[in-house]
C-alpha cells in the first residue's frame, strides 16, 4: 500500500486518540469492561471529573464509546468500548510497546552519555 504524505490519514486517527487521557480511559475499558462514571474517575487518580466527561464525549461522538443511560434514580450510567472502537485495540497495544521500548531505548542512551 503506498501511502502518500498529501494522503496520509495518521493525523486522522491521531486526533481522535490525542489526549493524555484518551488513551487510558480506552485501556481501562478494554482490559476491564463496561465501566460506571465513578469507577472510571476512581481507576485514574488524576483526571478531574469535567477532563473525564469531556473525553468520553469526545469519544462517544466517534463512535468508540457507548453511553448507555439506564432510567432510574439515581441515574445510572455505564460505558463500554464499541466493537469498532475495540478495532484500537492492537493499535494501543502496538503504541504502548513502542513506548516500553522508547523508555528503555533512552535509559540506554543516558547511560552511554554518564
Amino acid at each position: 500500500m503506498d501511502k502518500v504524505p498529501d494522503n496520509c490519514r495518521v493525523e486522522d486517527a491521531l486526533s481522535i486518540l490525542v489526549g493524555k487521557w484518551k488513551p487510558i480511559i480506552l485501556l481501562h475499558l478494554l482490559q476491564l469492561g463496561t465501566k460506571r462514571f465513578n469507577e472510571l474517575k476512581r481507576s485514574m487518580p488524576g483526571i478531574t471529573q469535567k477532563m473525564l466527561t469531556k473525553q468520553l464525549r469526545e469519544l462517544e461522538e466517534e463512535d468508540i464509546i457507548e453511553r448507555v443511560v439506564y432510567p432510574q434514580v439515581p441515574p445510572k450510567v455505564e460505558y463500554s468500548v464499541t466493537e469498532y472502537g475495540r478495532s484500537l485495540e492492537p493499535i494501543l497495544e502496538a503504541m504502548h510497546e513502542w513506548g516500553m521500548n522508547h523508555t528503555l531505548h533512552k535509559m540506554k542512551k543516558n547511560q552511554k552519555s554518564s
